[in-house]
């Protein structure tokens, strides 16, 4: 009985992610809406970038800054004061290295959001299986028992897979939750780190 009550506890929280929030995606996992990739004009109102976009990676010094400046692990407030310390110290170059650094903030940030809105509908359809495989062990071990004469080694068998895979499913449910919100914490930082930039350009 205990493992059938996790098999639906299984089943019912597969059909919960199951439903997509935005039926043009039916991967998603999330109840956020999802956004494929964050739009410039939404976190970047400073002059344009088009003559940048792509040189940011040729000067080493921007590069290496874009990659502290990305990683979740460095904290938000030590980013934006690397952002000033820079900027202060570009003297006349100021204005060019400002839009080198946010175009590179920029196409890291983006890159980072795809692989983990890419990563989460992996995983949602690897849920789906799963609930699925739960779903015809839980209808195969309820015909075990009904079988006369029972096989109880065969459906302590079959019963103890069916708590482990269920325990995985749960788990994963859980990691999916929190990296839910990875998405949206990375468009805070470049939308925090944008405006920094555009501050000290002023």
């Amino acid at each position: 009985m205990r493992v059938l009550v996790l098999a639906v506890m299984a089943i019912v929280l597969s059909g919960t992610a199951a439903r997509a929030a935005d039926p043009r995606y039916p991967d998603w996992p999330c109840t956020q809406a999802k956004v494929p990739e964050i739009s410039l004009a939404a976190v970047w109102a400073g002059p344009p970038l088009d003559e940048v976009q792509s040189k940011w990676k040729d000067d080493a010094k921007i590069s290496a800054l874009v990659a502290k400046l990305s990683a979740r692990k460095t904290p938000l407030d030590e980013a934006e004061k690397l952002v000033k310390e820079f900027l202060a110290a570009s003297a006349s170059d100021k204005t060019a290295n400002a839009k080198l650094l946010f175009a590179g903030l920029f196409d890291t940030l983006n890159a980072q959001r795809s692989q983990v809105i890419n990563g989460l509908e992996r995983v949602s359809r690897k849920q789906r299986e799963a609930a699925d495989k739960i779903r015809e062990e839980t209808l195969a071990l309820q015909a075990l028992q009904g079988v006369t004469p029972r096989d109880d080694a065969k459906i302590e068998a079959l019963s103890n897979e069916l708590i482990w895979k269920t325990r995985i499913f749960e788990d994963r449910h859980k990691v999916v939750r929190f990296v839910c919100e990875v998405p949206t914490t990375i468009d805070q930082r470049l939308f925090a780190l944008g405006r920094v930039i555009q501050q000290e350009m002023e």
